[in-house]
């Protein structure tokens, strides 16, 4: 009997198992686990054994590429320039994906990533490309990471760049250089990384090479001879891509021969798996079956799978120094897996890496069942939904309108926006979100200071005096053709904005830098900067310091009202609860100056009816405001 027959006959037998496995005889057989195993190994041997090579992937060695074989590299740009149709395109130029098969932008895995048209999560690919370098055939390991481009998601940016040695800086041929354009720019150079410019959508009417060209060396000195010209759409000029990324992007720096360290980048909860962790390796090597612990939690993990994204979860056994790809540790939780933790072997001693900031949360909203009798339902949603998404903060509040409930943070709007939907879409959970809040900082008269992201929650004790309220504050940056700058200028006047910067790009773009208090472009800001900019204007933030609000605007009404004969109390109020105090003192008459002598008590009496007499005045006088006073108020910044 040939070894095909006898497999067939296995496969057979296994797919009547309802039936034929009811009677006591195979039951009792299949009983035994070894006895199955020994089926089914059979089973499988036998069938690859008759099947040609050609239809079997081979096994990845990754032991054949050292680390000057290796390019870590990220695509970042303005939303919708091109990235996640870009690295489609290189993924089937690697042969890591098939042409016509499978999904367009491959690499935007969530149901909101694809009715929206952008990236929120950063995906990592792994591709084998063969160039010659140096004369000589290599083939190479080229780690892609395909980022976000909308300002809400910079911090998956910044988490994808820390492992990577070289950007594609992608820029629309008809659009040029836009807000996000520029703050990903500097998160890449900041990082040191090695700046690739793409110069996309070639093939479209509008298409102005030059004069992009011309953009990227005033404002990012970009050489514009390095410039590739690229349709990711049509697949013009992509063929020069990759030899720019092996021939310019330097290999990963990291030594082979030291103890392992590994950069935590990301982490997300698969239902099969458990908590599946991705990683860059820094030093070192990882193989399967070893025990690493985390410098953060200081626990420690049992490698129990480890390999590469080509383009889904390929197990390879083992990830070498400057190698990217996932491990299976048996982690319960995505909370045990801090971003930007380092990984090492259990009993060694190393220097943890730089690693990140934590997130933080610039917009703050109520999030509650739009039945009340949902809360458990919800409560498990949002649990399950965090478990991918760490960057959201979660904690539980009542209200006496809306019953039980979360103040979520949030990265921005898009985020609040993107995180509900996903709560409906993936979770079925109907929810009622309040209007969005910001952050505010309140100091008291001890030195304490308290964050505040929900106003029903300022404490209203009477006995601690609040001396300083302190607001969040943005630097906006805004790119928009130069026919709009008065319009825009008067926008963020009326948003108390402080202009910092204001230089033309070229002839027709102007590039703005503007202080503005958060909590003045949460809501609208964006919405109004498009409308009077006819959809023109691109717009990014990032987060600033605190400025003192309320003590500034009582220290300016101190400054313009007269000294009275009795002392005048300013105060800043949110209701009944005073969150700034200024003082303006009395003028006093010296009724001690004709007591040139004489008994301390008669001294003492002038004094008491001094004050009693301030009292009665405090009573019955009146304040005047000058009107200088109300103008000077309503210019805030």
């Amino acid at each position: 009997m040939s070894s095909l027959y006898r497999a067939s006959k296995a496969l057979k037998l296994c797919r009547a198992a309802p039936t034929a496995f009811s009677s006591n005889y195979y039951t009792s057989r299949l009983s035994s686990t070894s006895y199955l195993d020994s089926i089914l190994g059979w089973t499988q041997s036998a069938f690859f054994a008759t099947h040609s090579s050609q239809n079997v992937k081979p096994s990845i060695e990754l032991c054949q590429y050292s680390s000057d074989k290796i390019r870590n590299f990220s695509i970042i740009a303005h939303v919708d320039h091109g990235k996640s149709t870009l690295a489609d395109r290189l993924l089937e130029l690697t042969g890591t994906i098939r042409k016509g098969h499978g999904q367009p932008q491959y690499l935007d895995k969530l149901q909101v990533e694809r009715e929206r048209g952008i990236t929120v999560k950063a995906q990592t690919a792994t591709m084998f490309h063969k160039h010659n370098f140096l004369g000589t055939d290599t083939e190479f390991l080229l780690n892609l990471v395909d980022t976000p481009g909308h300002v809400d998601f910079s911090y998956e940016v910044s988490r994808s760049l820390a492992a990577c040695q070289g950007a594609l800086l992608v820029v629309d041929a008809a659009q040029g250089v836009q807000a996000q354009t520029v703050a990903n720019f500097y998160l890449a150079f900041e990082s040191n990384l090695t700046i690739i410019p793409v110069i996309n959508k070639i093939d479209q009417p509008t298409a102005d090479p030059d004069r992009i060209k011309a953009q990227l060396k005033s404002m990012f000195d970009l050489d514009p001879s390095e410039a590739l010209l690229t349709s990711a759409k049509t697949g013009q000029g992509l063929v020069q891509v990759l030899p720019a990324v092996i021939e310019r992007i330097p290999p990963p720096p990291g030594k082979s021969n030291s103890p392992l360290r590994m950069l935590l980048l990301d982490a997300y909860y698969d239902e099969y798996k458990g908590v599946i962790c991705h990683v860059a390796v820094v030093d070192g090597a990882l193989r399967k079956g070893e025990k690493i612990s985390s410098a953060g939690t200081g626990q420690s993990y049992e490698v129990l799978d480890v390999g590469i994204m080509h383009p889904e979860l390929t197990p390879t056994g083992v990830l070498l120094t400057g190698q990217v790809g996932y491990i299976v540790s048996g982690m319960r939780s995505t909370k045990e897996a801090r971003v930007g933790d380092t990984l090492y072997h259990t009993r060694s001693t190393v220097d943890p890496l730089p690693g990140f900031k934590p997130a933080k949360h610039m917009v703050f909203s109520g999030v509650y069942p739009a039945d009340g009798s949902d809360f458990e339902a919800l409560n498990h949603a949002i649990e399950r939904l965090t478990c991918n998404d760490a960057s959201v903060s979660v904690t539980k509040e009542s209200s006496s309108a809306l019953g039980m409930g979360f103040r979520c943070g949030f990265l921005g709007l898009l985020h609040m926006d993107v995180f509900h939907q996903r709560l409906e879409q993936e979770y079925g959970a109907h929810v009622i979100s309040t209007v969005p809040t910001v952050p505010y900082i309140f100091e008291y008269a001890d030195g304490s200071k308290k964050h505040i992201h929900n106003p029903a929650t300022l404490p209203s004790n009477p006995k601690q005096r609040v001396t300083a309220c302190w607001e969040p504050t943005v630097l906006a940056t805004i790119i928009i053709p130069s026919e709009y700058v008065g319009s825009v200028i008067t926008l963020c006047s009326e948003r108390r904005g402080e202009q910092l910067e204001y230089s033309f790009i070229d002839s027709q773009r102007a590039f703005m830098k503007y202080r503005l208090p958060l909590r003045e472009i949460v809501v609208d800001f964006y919405n109004e900067l498009k409308s009077i900019t006819s959809g023109y204007a691109s717009f990014d933030y990032e987060d600033a310091e605190h400025n003192v609000l309320a003590c500034e605007l009582v220290e300016k009404l101190k400054k313009f009202i007269d000294r009275q004969m009795f002392e005048i109390t300013i105060q800043a109020a949110i209701g009944s609860k005073v969150i700034a105090r200024e003082t303006v003192s009395a003028m006093r008459k010296n009724v001690l100056a004709k007591c040139y002598g004489g008994d301390v008590t008669r001294k003492r009496k002038l004094l008491e009816k001094q004050k009693e007499g301030k009292k009665r005045m405090k009573r019955v006088g009146s304040v005047d405001i000058p009107q200088e006073a109300f103008h000077e108020l309503l210019k805030v910044s």
